[in-house]
């Protein structure tokens, strides 16, 4: 493997590029229901362009804010800062970049998505910063994350609506809920660092009831939004099967087993949020 090739794996394993299916899928929805179709190749790519600047420079900067809590904690020492194998000063540069790409990218659709920027920056900065301080920071993820169906419908539509809410907030709710599950194997840990995370606060059988209520939140706000749109039976169908994901990632996770958490977090809510928008394109194709 080449210098450049080893240097690109290294950059991709530390932003988990991989966890671009949860917010991606949501972002194309978006843009699919504002254009009431397919968007225009231009849009599209700069779409495409804002998204992985703004995840790739919100996740070096969370490696960087996080370098010292990820070193001391066994299941994240291995990551790349703590380990060296990528150093500080390249990441606050690769960050730079990536946010530069982010803004470009939202100057390129319109002058609402480069006015609303720096507060997309902001949030994402923040949420770095919660779990020092409350335990509600699952919600600061999901509020980041949901930049990505509100972003899609700015730069489609160039202005705001309200009826786009249901699914902004759909993909809070369902962002903070497996947040939540993920958090239950940094329990002990948050508890020995002095962290804030709901399973600490409440304890694993009420974190995993609040994890619950969350994607039952989620997914009515998902019908929701087909009902406001006027999406039609492929999407309600589509909700059919996506609620039946919901249920069995949670009948993975029992109170005294997390042993299958790691598929309940990445695999169900990865087949999640990529239903959602097929359904919503064969919605508007068919």
């Amino acid at each position: 493997m080449s210098t450049v090739t080893r240097k690109i794996t290294l950059y991709l394993r530390m932003i988990k590029f991989s966890h671009s299916i949860f917010a991606l899928p949501f972002a194309f929805t978006s843009a699919l229901i504002a254009a009431s179709g397919i968007p225009a190749p231009r849009q599209i790519f700069w779409i495409v362009a804002a998204m992985v600047g703004a995840r790739s420079g919100a996740m070096g900067l969370n490696r960087i804010i996080d370098r010292k809590i990820d070193a001391a904690n066994p299941r994240t020492a291995g990551r790349e800062l703590p380990r060296g194998a990528i150093g500080v000063g390249e990441t606050a540069v690769f960050v730079a970049v990536s946010f530069g790409l982010m803004v470009y990218a939202a100057y390129m659709l319109n002058p609402l998505c480069l006015e609303l920027s720096p507060l997309a920056i902001a949030v994402l900065f923040l949420y770095s910063y919660t779990k020092r301080f409350t335990w509600s920071s699952h919600f600061v993820l999901g509020l980041s994350i949901s930049a990505a169906p509100l972003g899609s419908w700015l730069a489609v539509k160039g202005s705001f609506d309200p009826a786009i809410l249901p699914l902004v907030i759909a993909v809070i709710f369902w962002l903070a809920g497996f947040d939540v599950l993920y958090a239950l194997q940094d329990i002990e840990f948050d508890r020995s660092y002095g962290l804030y995370s709901m399973p600490k606060r409440f304890g694993v059988r009420k974190s995993l009831y609040l994890a619950r209520a969350f994607h039952t939140v989620s997914y009515l706000l998902l019908v929701a939004n087909g009902l406001i749109f006027g999406l039609g039976g492929l999407y309600m169908a589509g909700m059919c099967i996506i609620g039946g994901l919901f249920i069995y990632e949670h009948s993975l996770i029992k109170e005294h087993d997390l042993s299958k958490l790691d598929m309940a977090f990445f695999n169900m809510n990865g087949y999640i949020s990529v239903a959602v928008f097929l359904f919503t394109l064969a919605d508007f194709l068919v």
